[in-house]
């Protein structure tokens, strides 16, 4: 050991100076959670006086939609905002899910990092367990003033339990005052929550309103109301009765894994080998799969999975690229689908009038980081939206809309990517977000949607995520341009229509009257001229019920037949549909077939149902799809996509048949003459 210093006069030993470091170390303390967020509201989305008040309700209605739809209870929620001062508002949230357990009411609303939801590989809102906790703490160190939390759970022996809480922010925990027992009048079962807190109401976009509103167009099946700060009062009706699928907890599915989450699963497996372990621990991964999979990674499946190496992981992850692995299973996913997608925004968007709303868009499952996601599309145009402003973006992830850092979200990012120029919108220079009046709606479903912060307000942009964005609005542009250009040809030729039906029997009457001579049959003529089959819909509406007509007129020359295609709501088909002679057949997706057969020259036929329910209005007649028939003479239908997964007719009819013949020209001409006369 070195020997202990001395003073250079031979006194007593000198001791050693305290370092700078030394002084650091005795300064270095562990902080809580809560405290960190404490001193980093803005992480968790409470940087400013408007947005913090928003936050707040965001995180309570959040957790109540999650917790109504897992106890699959059609959600009632109301809001109410009360000014009591220049900032200070309070605010209450109340809904009619199952309750929380009374010894659970603590940890729930006053301890952070504290949920159910983490570690589940399933889509719901609220994941982390900081929300409605952060808004308590956000609440208690803005005002002062603790949170007042009411819940009952069902049963005819339960009481519903009310308490303040605060949150000690030096350990993450609870203090509970006033914890009391109570009968709650007319509540079977739910949760109440009201807390102060320093905010600013505003009006317009990213407010309170417009928060509520679009979570009313992704979430049909919840009542919302809400009581603004001047007592004005706006119910949200539901929209459909029906409860969204309830999203089953899965296994990671192993596409797109990180090399640290295969390790971190490997470490905390119960499996006794590395094939065990790929097998049972990840969807998709079959016996054969696993034993490819170690083949091509050159790893001895029979190792303990906590003794895998690096290299070997590096191996693995490489071999499942080459392999070919189903999709991500779907049952941990609750989409809303194409149909609810279009019923919320019919629902809420009614005052605008849209002309069309364009067929929404489910993509199927892929997977990013070993977490399945589905993007969904849709597009309204039209109407009283307006036309001279870029086009209303309305992002979603996991039915909670996102209302701020847009520029930085992945969904406007794929969307700035498109050349809608193509799709009948207005965009310089081919980039940027288009101009012209729509409305594009984008919701990423997820069992761990990446954001890119706490706050939840933007989609990360991972190459597989905005592919498959891209491909979804790209497919629901497509519906839209198709839409534009057959009302730009049904608009032209209806104008050549009206001018042969009306104006031709006109002058064939004042030739006739003037000759002496009968009014002549024109309907050959007329049939020569147009040289079409027309397709017209109409729709009578009376409630719930919508009486359906497709008119065919047969404007050629030949006998036509044909097949039309729609996609209905199944749940409102009834027998008028089945009983139709025309009818072939419905699949599981709802996707109908008629077969009309051998429409004479100058004749029509009509093919009539009937739909019925809540759901009838969400069925767009001009979504009519046609085949058998050269496009090029068919007019209010489009021809089957390829991609519809049916088998349509062959054209039967050769495009030489559809062409005038001499003697037709004949005919023309003799109508002419008789006007000249």
């Amino acid at each position: 050991m070195p020997s202990e210093q001395t003073s250079l006069d031979g006194g007593s030993p000198k001791k050693p100076s305290t370092s700078i470091a030394h002084t650091l170390a005795t300064k270095q303390q562990e902080i809580s959670v809560t405290e960190f967020f404490e001193k980093n509201k803005q992480i968790l989305g409470f940087d400013s006086r408007s947005k913090s008040l928003l936050m707040g309700i965001k995180e309570a209605v959040d957790n109540s939609l999650d917790a109504c739809e897992e106890a699959s209870i059609l959600p009632n929620i109301e809001v109410r905002i009360e000014r009591i001062g220049d900032e200070d508002y309070k605010i209450s949230i109340e809904d009619n899910g199952p309750g929380i357990v009374h010894k659970m009411m603590p940890n729930v609303f006053g301890r952070l990092l504290y949920g159910s939801r983490f570690h589940a590989l399933r889509q719901s809102r609220g994941q982390q367990g900081i929300g409605i906790s952060a808004t308590v703490m956000y609440g208690n160190i803005t005002t002062g003033k603790p949170a007042h939390v009411i819940s009952k759970i069902e049963g005819e022996d339960e009481v519903a339990w009310g308490m303040d809480i605060f949150i000690d922010t030096k350990t993450n925990r609870p203090v509970v005052t006033n914890d009391k027992a109570f009968t709650w009048e007319g509540r079977d079962h739910g949760t109440f929550i009201e807390y102060t807190i320093k905010g600013r109401y505003i009006t317009g976009k990213q407010s309170v309103f417009e928060y509520l509103k679009d979570t009313a167009i992704v979430n049909p099946h919840a009542q919302i109301t809400f009581h603004d700060p001047d007592g004005t009062k706006t119910v949200f009706e539901r929209a459909t009765s029906e409860m969204p699928p309830k999203p089953k907890e899965i296994k990671p599915h192993p596409e797109g894994m990180e090399i640290g989450d295969l390790m971190k699963y490997a470490g905390a497996t119960q499996q006794k080998t590395i094939k065990a372990f790929l097998k049972n621990d990840f969807s998709r991964i079959t016996d054969r799969l696993a034993s490819e999979i170690l083949e091509k990674s050159g790893v001895d499946g029979n190792k303990k999975p906590a003794k895998m190496t690096r290299e070997e992981a590096i191996a693995i992850l490489e071999a499942i690229k080459t392999c070919k692995i189903m999709a991500p299973p779907t049952d941990c996913l609750s989409p809303i689908g194409e149909t609810l997608i279009k019923k919320g925004l019919m629902h809420v968007l009614e005052g605008l009038r849209p002309e069309y709303y364009a067929t929404p868009v489910t993509r199927a499952p892929k997977a990013v980081n070993g977490n399945p996601f589905i993007v969904e599309a849709g597009i309204v145009y039209g109407g009283d939206i307006p036309s001279d402003s870029q086009v209303q973006i309305l992002r979603f992830a996991n039915r909670v809309p996102l209302l701020y850092q847009q520029g930085a979200c992945a969904i406007t990012k794929a969307i700035q990517d498109m050349d809608w120029r193509r799709y009948g919108l207005e965009q310089r220079g081919g980039k940027g977000i288009p101009f012209g009046p729509a409305i594009i709606l984008v919701h990423v479903a997820s069992t761990k949607v990446p954001f890119t912060s706490e706050g939840k307000e933007a989609v990360a942009s991972y190459p597989e995520l905005s592919a498959e964005i891209g491909l979804a609005l790209r497919l629901c542009a497509r519906n839209l341009k198709s839409h534009l250009n057959k009302m730009e040809r049904k608009h032209k030729t209806h104008a050549k229509f009206e001018i042969v039906q009306e104006i031709l029997p006109d002058m064939a009457k004042k030739a006739a009257d003037h000759l002496g001579k009968p009014v002549p049959d024109l309907s050959r003529t007329i049939t020569n001229i147009m040289n079409v089959v027309w397709i017209e819909p109409t729709v009578e509406k009376k409630k719930n019920l919508r009486t359906v007509k497709y008119t065919i007129y047969n404007y050629t020359r030949s006998e036509r037949t044909l097949r039309l295609h729609a996609r209905l709501p199944k749940e409102c088909v009834n027998l008028t549909l089945f009983s139709n002679p025309d009818f072939l057949d419905m699949n599981d997706e709802g996707k109908a077939n008629w077969e009309v057969k051998s429409i004479p020259p100058s004749e029509n036929h009509v093919v009539s149902f009937e739909l019925k329910g809540e759901l009838a209005d969400t069925f767009d007649a001009d979504d009519i799809y046609f085949s058998g028939l050269n496009p090029t003479i068919v007019m209010g239908a489009e021809q089957l996509p390829g991609d519809w997964g049916i088998k349509g007719m062959e054209i039967v009819q050769s495009s030489e048949d559809d062409l005038v013949s001499d003697d037709d020209e004949d005919e023309s001409m003799e109508a002419e003459d008789l006007g000249d006369e």
